[in-house]
């Protein structure tokens, strides 16, 4: 469990901080989400419905079959099985063909092995799919990193939300999801780490802004991983109190 303090600058710190480390992918670790949102107007094309780009942005972050019901909610699409997976279907190839395009956001490397030297230990979560998350696994230089997919949790009676992932990951590290700090781009994942008592901190590489991340409870909310990585202590990873 996280603990604060605040310093003589009024600065508050956390006393105790979080034991592990939960990273959303896209956005957050990999400069994906635009990609993504094309990929996603492809595939809304190929079913006949007209998807401005800034409401995909909007949605992105949401998880599974969430994602997809309020993005065909927003199109006037009816949904069944056969238009879930002729969406599922082009955004997937169109995302793969991008593959050679993935690029990691600043820092991302060296604050996974920062974590690592620390002892700190982490998990990467997304809501996409294993097969769409080996490229950006590859560019991070983390091929065999623990990693929780979209796919684990789809089987669940209740579409997959990020709180799932959140969950899972923890179960997997050994610790309670109150005892991590979940890393995002988006509000969603924010949210998610709040219903589960974790630290949110909010990264502004994916799109979205600093008031909107505050306001979903983010703790910290700094530009990038290498700006995370510069203020570990803030959060309580590491020697800094």
């Amino acid at each position: 469990m996280s603990t604060t303090t605040t310093t003589a600058g009024g600065r508050e710190r956390w006393a105790v901080g979080p034991e592990a480390v939960v990273l959303d992918l896209d956005g957050t670790l990999v400069d994906t989400v635009y990609q993504h949102v094309v990929a996603w107007q492809e595939a809304f094309g190929a079913i006949g419905a007209a998807l401005p780009a800034w409401r995909i942005h909007r949605r992105i972050g949401m998880s599974g079959s969430a994602f997809v019901e309020e993005l065909t909610r927003d199109a006037g699409v009816d949904v069944d099985e056969t238009v879930l997976r002729r969406l599922s279907e082009v955004h997937d190839a169109a995302v793969h063909r991008s593959g050679g395009q993935v690029v990691a956001q600043r820092g991302a490397r060296e604050l996974l092995a920062e974590l690592t030297r620390l002892g700190v230990p982490w998990a990467i979560t997304t809501s996409g799919t294993l097969r769409l998350a080996g490229p950006a696994l590859a560019v991070l230089g983390v091929p065999d990193a623990l990693l929780v997919c979209g796919d684990e949790v789809r089987r669940a009676p209740r579409a997959p939300r990020a709180l799932d992932l959140v969950v899972i990951a923890a179960a997997r590290l050994r610790v309670r999801p109150s005892s991590c700090a979940v890393v995002g781009d988006s509000v969603w994942d924010l949210l998610a780490a709040g219903r589960a008592g974790a630290v949110g901190v909010g990264v502004l590489c994916g799109g979205y802004g600093r008031e909107e991340l505050d306001r979903a409870g983010a703790a910290r909310v700094v530009d990038d991983p290498a700006a995370l990585l510069e203020r570990l202590g803030e959060v309580g990873i590491g020697a800094a109190t």
